[in-house]
């Protein structure tokens, strides 16, 4: 295994990089430099700062400049609740069994046969259990209690994730209503204003992940960030999609930038996450013209207006 390691580090040295970096190796490097190596290790061009123009180059200058305090709650699986309830209504929250510090607090056998849970202050540190008689406990605590100890703000430099508590919540296991495999519909929104929506795949696994980007009239649209379309299953127009709409109005309101997610289920929304760098930035967008087309929609705060930590 270790051999293979080294073979694709050899064969890729930029990757050794991002490994470094999200492994705490290189903590002791200033934000902006590191971004700027980081950048041109993962997307293979130099990062523009100084005169960003696409949506990768202005999300890196987000990261570096927008210091929004209100943005750690909101990113922070746990506390986002409050943020929900009060902006659009408890009604589209996913019901809560718990919520712990300490995965060791957690009584098994009280939970459901069905669940998930996730670390707040990260994105992967969650583990779904469609069978407790079949699930590896010891397993389930290994790979929560290493991403407890995780700082997720390291290795991509979102400084909205660095003084998160950790804690684990626990939450109701969604199906979706067709049998299908779990969809993420995510709302690119910009000052309040939604402008492309996408519908993901099995986005919890990386190797098996699509995404199909729509207009809000829902036509699929010829482009594509990061993984390949889906062909073989027809997404039907959700028929509350206006409603969602809305709501992710409501909830991007007063950001220059955020994605706002919900699952469809039985004609029920359901909220999902609120993000402000879509995948830190670092997505390649194809055709490359549409990311200085996404650009153009994320206008940079005026220098007056930016809250810098």
């Amino acid at each position: 295994m270790e051999k293979n390691k080294i073979l694709y580090f050899i064969k890729r040295p930029q990757y050794l990089f991002l490994s470094l970096g999200h492994r705490g190796f290189l903590n002791w490097m200033k934000d902006e430099t590191y971004l700027k190596i980081a950048y041109w290790c993962k997307m293979g061009k130099k990062l523009d700062l100084k005169n960003p123009m696409t949506y990768n180059e202005k999300l890196q200058w987000l990261k570096l400049n927008d210091r929004n305090p209100d943005y750690i709650k909101l990113v922070d699986k746990y506390e986002v609740r409050n943020y929900i309830e009060k902006k659009i209504g408890k009604e589209y929250l996913n019901p809560l069994f718990g919520v712990w510090d300490n995965i060791d607090n957690i009584n098994f056998d009280k939970l459901p046969n069905q669940f998930v849970l996730k670390c707040t202050h990260d994105s992967g540190g969650l583990v779904i259990c469609k069978d407790k008689t079949e699930l590896d406990i010891y397993k389930a605590k290994k790979k929560i209690k290493k991403s407890l100890k995780y700082n997720y703000y390291w290795g991509q430099r979102e400084w909205i994730y660095k003084n998160i508590k950790p804690k684990i919540i626990c939450e109701k296991f969604l199906v979706q209503n067709d049998g299908d495999e779990l969809r993420d519909y995510r709302f690119f929104c910009f000052n309040g204003e939604p402008k492309f929506i996408t519908v993901d795949f099995s986005i919890t696994d990386k190797k098996k992940t699509r995404r199909n980007l729509y207009d809000l009239h829902w036509n699929l649209m010829d482009v594509e960030i990061s993984y390949p379309k889906e062909t073989n299953i027809r997404v039907d127009k959700p028929k509350k999609l206006e409603e969602m709409i809305e709501l992710s109005k409501k909830l991007s309101t007063g950001f220059p930038h955020a994605r706002v997610d919900f699952y469809y289920i039985d004609n029920r929304i359901i909220f999902g996450e609120i993000t402000f760098f879509h995948q830190s930035g670092m997505g390649k967008i194809s055709p490359e013209e549409f990311d200085k087309t996404i650009g153009d929609w994320l206008e940079i705060p005026k220098h007056e207006e930016v809250i810098i930590k």
